[in-house]
């Protein structure tokens, strides 16, 4: 029997308080992974109650995250809200248009033209083998292309019922206001945790818009859990200058001040984290992504911790102590 957590709202759509970020379980994100792994990781993700599962169809090879998820979620489908993205896996023929992202690859291409934009829901749609999308997130902001155009293309598949509700994702807070102006934006994703605060201007404009904020890399990319002393090749965090070997071991050795708060609370660095970051708003939904399901269930359990003021200050005056050495995978989007 399935688990229930605590529910939030990302504008109308009522999901669990943390979800799963499927990213980590393709190979050559944290290094290699089996589809039967990555499938048990999946439902036990959901036997915990974590039915909010979150893709892009530019995860894996060939759309092999999406597939993944849904091969996981075939017989469940009705307890399951599927999230996923668009515009980084270009269709035949679409223009590259480069964005600059500041990080370790300089900048992606992307397209999000109106009019492929039919064409890469239809491919989610058979990757993940529904009849429907949940949420359906522009994954980055083309630069040649106005947000108002792309997102009016999103709108005619919540009218044609492909796609239920709408996300951005990588956005600016002015990209987030005009986006909600054509259709109601349901959530926002953005990078966000204890060691990459979130554009205090997003949050706001979050806010007064009703839309939700689903953080992703809300454990820093594995680090915040305390367990991460290097990274291999093969590991696409190996291409961010805040898990090189040297910037590595300065950081383990900063935040392992995280690990007295969490000792004393009786709880791990995982959900120090994740509860942490569930606390700063109401309609804060984190998508933790891990592979291993003792690690799920524990990142799960943090939506059930309540964290008191005089604890969330102690916790904010550590963290402000802290300055993280290196840049992210993704340091700013434009």
């Amino acid at each position: 029997m399935t688990n229930t957590l605590p529910r939030r709202g990302l504008g109308e759509l009522d999901v669990p308080a943390i979800g799963l970020g499927a990213m980590v379980l393709s190979p050559g994100m944290y290094g290699e992974i089996d589809d039967e792994r990555g499938v048990a990781a999946i439902q036990a993700t959901i036997e915990a109650g974590g039915t909010f599962v979150d893709t892009s169809d530019a995860y894996g090879d060939d759309g092999h995250n999406e597939r993944l998820v849904g091969r996981a979620i075939r017989d469940r489908r009705d307890e399951i809200t599927v999230a996923t993205k668009f515009g980084l896996k270009l269709a035949d023929g679409a223009e590259e248009h480069p964005l600059k992202v500041g990080f370790a690859f300089e900048e992606l291409l992307v397209n999000a033209e109106p009019k492929y934009i039919q064409g890469y829901a239809e491919s989610s749609l058979r990757n993940l083998g529904t009849e429907v999308i949940d949420l359906y997130y522009l994954h980055f902001p083309d630069p040649q292309v106005p947000i108002e155009d792309s997102v009016g293309a999103m709108a005619e598949l919540v009218a044609d019922g492909k796609v239920r509700y709408l996300g951005v994702s990588n956005v600016t807070p002015s990209e987030l206001r005009r986006a909600h102006a054509v259709h109601p934006i349901a959530a926002v994703q953005t990078e966000w945790s204890m060691w990459r605060p979130i554009d205090p201007e997003l949050l706001e404009v979050a806010r007064e818009l009703g839309i939700g904020v689903v953080p992703w890399s809300p454990l820093g990319a594995g680090f915040l859990t305390g367990t991460v002393q290097q990274v291999g090749a093969d590991d696409f965090r190996s291409n961010a200058p805040r898990f090189d070997s040297e910037s590595l071991k300065a950081n383990n050795a900063s935040y392992a001040a995280l690990q007295a708060l969490a000792a004393d609370l009786g709880i791990t660095r995982s959900q120090l984290a994740l509860a942490w970051l569930l606390h700063q708003d109401a309609a804060v939904v984190p998508i933790p992504g891990s592979r291993t399901p003792a690690h799920i269930v524990e990142n799960l359990a943090a939506a059930e911790i309540t964290l008191h003021a005089d604890t969330l200050a102690r916790i904010d005056a550590v963290l402000a102590r802290l300055e993280p050495v290196g840049a992210t995978l993704l340091q700013d989007v434009r």
